[in-house]
């Protein structure tokens, strides 16, 4: 068997993630890519609102799908194009998650896929202060103009596993994860009519319940002034249970700047993946994630944080350290971001 996938990226409307307009598809046989697909889409019924936020990235308009099958109706042909292939998504977690919540929100079942993410194998293999696409993207050597076009980054993603597998002399993805000491990671096929729903599809769906405003793409709440430094609050102790395959399991992790969401929500959930927050930058930091808008690029603009900064000196001596912007976090874990931050 040589080096076999299908890589895989999703662009979505709104905060929500089974909310997709745009898939881009790449099919790799022998590490070389032989065929793209991509489709625009409308996202499921009551899902399709197009936030500023997300526009902004993308540049997709409600306008440009309107009349297109829906994500639904689609994904027939998109299940056609990726056939029994394992699945390799940059932050694996956020696009397997699209399926299947736009799957859910659908009223519709889906197959099982093995799947394999980038952000890890990068993590692994690189040595980047971020991990992020466009940066992994640079340093396989691979061409990324159009970051966020579907098809591009998808192709883009495709790069990077076939440079990393050379780089580890594999012929197939069996052999990389063997050499590396991982495993291929699975999400089992389900039915929304007789399994649980994901926790993205209940709160959605719980919003939607609940009337306008409430829900996933809703304004970001105005929140009151405060005084001083942000409140950090507990760090809580590390999910011993939680999946060794997610790309936040055995982090250790700090957050700086003003996040969307509180710091001691997002310390919950990084401990509950596995993730051991901390409050401050020390040799055992891991992972930093910057709110105030961050994003890749500000690291070679400079605008960046006290904490950012001392992890740029502690990458530059040696120590393994990736920044994640709270778009990229929140993807990770399940979370939504309002319109008015940047992804």
């Amino acid at each position: 068997m040589g080096l076999d996938f299908t890589a895989i990226d999703f662009e979505t409307a709104n905060g929500f993630r089974g909310s997709p307009c745009a898939v881009g598809l790449t099919k790799v046989r022998g590490g070389l890519v032989v065929e793209e697909a991509s489709w625009l889409m409308r996202p499921p019924e009551n899902h399709d609102r197009f936030d500023h936020h997300n526009v902004r990235i993308h540049g997709i308009r409600p306008e440009q799908v309107a009349g297109l099958p829906r994500f639904g109706e689609l994904f027939p042909e998109i299940g056609a194009f990726i056939g029994g292939d394992v699945l390799a998504a940059h932050n694996a977690a956020f696009d397997l998650g699209v399926i299947r919540s736009g799957l859910e929100v659908s009223g519709l079942p889906g197959p099982a896929y093995d799947y394999v993410c980038t952000v890890m194998l990068s993590r692994r293999c690189y040595s980047l202060v971020s991990n992020s696409l466009p940066y992994a993207a640079e340093e396989a050597g691979v061409p990324l103009v159009n970051h966020h076009d579907a098809a591009e980054d998808a192709r883009a993603c495709a790069g990077i596993l076939i440079d990393i597998a050379a780089r580890n002399g594999a012929g197939s993805i069996a052999e990389l994860y063997l050499s590396l000491g991982l495993a291929v990671s699975r999400q089992p096929a389900f039915d929304p009519l007789r399994d649980p729903l994901s926790k993205a599809s209940r709160s959605a769906l719980d919003a939607l319940a609940a009337g306008p405003g409430a829900g996933a793409s809703s304004p970001r709440a105005l929140r009151p002034f405060q005084s001083g430094w942000p409140d950090e609050g507990a760090n809580p102790l590390p999910n011993a249970l939680a999946e060794p395959g997610h790309p936040l399991f055995g982090q250790t992790v700090v957050f700086t700047g003003d996040l969307v969401i509180s710091r001691p929500e997002a310390k919950i959930r990084s401990a509950e993946l596995g993730a051991r927050p901390e409050s401050r930058v020390t040799a055992r930091t891991t992972v930093l994630v910057v709110g105030d808008g961050f994003v890749a690029a500000d690291l070679r603009s400079g605008r960046l944080t006290g904490k950012a900064r001392r992890v740029l000196e502690l990458h530059g001596r040696g120590q393994r350290i990736e920044v994640l912007s709270e778009a990229e976090f929140l993807q990770m874990v399940g979370g939504h971001l309002a319109p008015a931050a940047v992804a």
